[in-house]
């Protein structure tokens, strides 16, 4: 009976272990109450989540995400790739892109490339120095989201680097198909209404819609080019395509005069 008694108490006070073990080889099966509860806890402290992937849920992915921090660029490249004549052989649309990252030197180089600063203090146009893409009476409407893995950036050119606005996944967002969901990055065009100003604007038109509307699609068929280009040269894959409209706005927090165009992929060829 002493025996039955020890071996018994033995066997109660090694289960634990055993569960323990078992939880380290990933077994869903033995997993106890407190360990559930913890799991589920640190799900809820790093944001993520088994059940809701980053992108799925709009209110999970706004979450706030005091981790991300500004990504600073470095200087972009003043020379280097091919020739803009070669670009231009070479420039097409390719949906084919890898899932690898762009080096920070790319990446750099692309948003610069795209609507950077190539004009200083001398050359100012309204109070603004010049930039990579035309504008009309330099307005500089246009801002560039930079959907990433994990958050989305805006492109901040005065200081070349990219701002975190939300936490999650949403290169989603830039296709109404899966394409292009993996690539390592996508660039959303939006424009901001609040800057066609009437003072000094040689347009007295400027707050009609439709010249608003003429306006911000050639800047954005600037812009997209400049990139189309970039990709030729760098030999990076580009795509140019519509994008989701109607939750974009939310998901990237823009504010009623804001509106998201189009959007771009870019990455490694496939």
């Amino acid at each position: 009976m002493k025996r039955r008694n020890f071996i018994t108490g033995a066997l109660t006070a090694a289960f634990p272990l055993v569960t323990g073990l078992n939880l380290a080889g990933r077994s869903r099966t033995a997993e106890m109450p407190e360990m559930k509860a913890a799991k589920n806890s640190f799900s809820e402290t790093t944001g993520q989540s088994k059940f809701v992937k980053p992108g799925d849920s709009p209110a999970f992915a706004r979450q706030p995400a005091p981790e991300l921090k500004p990504i600073e660029l470095p200087p972009p490249e003043k020379t280097g790739g091919k020739t803009v004549l070669e670009a231009l052989w070479l420039r097409r649309t390719n949906r084919n892109i890898k899932p690898d990252p762009l080096s920070p030197q790319q990446l750099s180089n692309l948003l610069w490339a795209a609507f950077g600063i190539n004009r200083g203090e001398g050359s100012l146009i309204r109070g603004k120095p010049g930039r990579t893409a035309a504008s009309a009476s330099n307005s500089q409407e246009m801002d560039l989201y930079v959907a990433r893995p994990e958050a989305v950036y805006i492109y901040e050119p005065s200081k070349h680097v990219l701002l975190p606005v939300v936490a999650g996944d949403f290169r989603h967002r830039g296709s109404r198909r899966q394409s292009g969901v993996n690539a390592p990055l996508r660039i959303f065009f939006v424009v901001d209404l609040s800057r066609y100003v009437l003072e000094g604007q040689p347009d007295p038109r400027i707050k009609d819609p439709e010249v608003q509307k003429s306006y911000y699609y050639v800047a954005t068929g600037l812009i997209a080019q400049n990139i189309y280009l970039y990709a030729a040269s760098a030999g990076l894959a580009a795509w140019f395509h519509n994008c989701d409209r109607e939750n974009t706005p939310a998901d990237f927090k823009l504010r009623p005069e804001q509106k998201v165009l189009f959007a771009m992929t870019v990455g490694h060829p496939a």
